[in-house]
């Protein structure tokens, strides 16, 4: 595993060089929120980051709820048993096993790893606009009806999940990177991916947290870039 700092975030980074898959620990003044659970192995690591920068973590926060991103949290639960699980109110469902589209959805289907016999229940159902400790809730559907992105409003970094990826070159969810495909291959609505990236820009972001790649600073251009294309 490879950590890295940026301000009161740390990216935990698993396969670095093969298959990156990130999770983030967040500092706050006397706790930790950490955002999204990579895979089923991570808790060890998740909570030895956790202990040496010695705060406990107080609450996990799900983007969304494909397996690498929910991979340790029924681990990361009984080990934190107190921790309040957050995650947006359509992938609450994906997360409890219900994997149909909602007809509004149509004819799109979900794609990616889709958990099964997940006992955890997630505390808070999240919407758009919601804050949680330091963080806004931002609702960006695209990579599954319910993903989310959040955003620090101390530094206006944004903890992005799979809305985007930087592993083999930025690209919005459903952007073909031939050297890393699998996010694009995992996209329930490329369509709504994009309208939820143009919101963004609004946002004047100093720092792109992603799910698979490397942090990247002052993304705005790149991002305006990307989007006129």
């Amino acid at each position: 595993m490879r950590i890295t700092k940026h301000n009161h975030l740390y990216q935990l980074t698993f396969f670095p060089n093969i298959f990156p898959v990130n999770c983030y620990l967040i500092e706050e003044e006397n706790e930790l929120t950490l955002i999204d659970a990579a895979l089923p192995f991570s808790y060890k690591y998740i909570l030895e980051a956790a202990k040496n920068i010695k705060k406990p973590i107080t609450k996990i926060v799900l983007t969304h709820a494909h397996g690498d991103h929910i991979g340790s949290l029924d681990a990361l639960k009984e080990n934190l048993p107190d921790a309040i699980v957050y995650i947006s109110e359509r992938d609450a469902k994906i997360l409890q096993g219900d994997h149909s589209i909602l007809k509004e959805e149509e004819p799109h289907k979900l794609k990616g790893g889709l958990p099964k016999n997940i006992r955890t229940k997630p505390d808070v159902l999240l919407k758009d606009g919601d804050r949680i400790g330091s963080f806004t809730c931002v609702s960006m559907p695209g990579h599954t009806p319910g993903s989310m992105a959040f955003l620090d409003n101390r530094d206006n970094s944004l903890i992005a999940g799979d809305a985007f990826q930087t592993k083999g070159g930025l690209a919005i969810s459903g952007q073909w990177k031939i050297l890393f495909p699998f996010p694009t291959m995992a996209t329930w609505n490329k369509e709504a991916a994009l309208k939820s990236a143009e919101k963004i820009l609004s946002y004047d972001i100093s720092l792109l947290a992603v799910g698979h790649g490397d942090l990247l600073k002052n993304p705005q251009n790149q991002l305006k870039k990307l989007l006129s294309k």
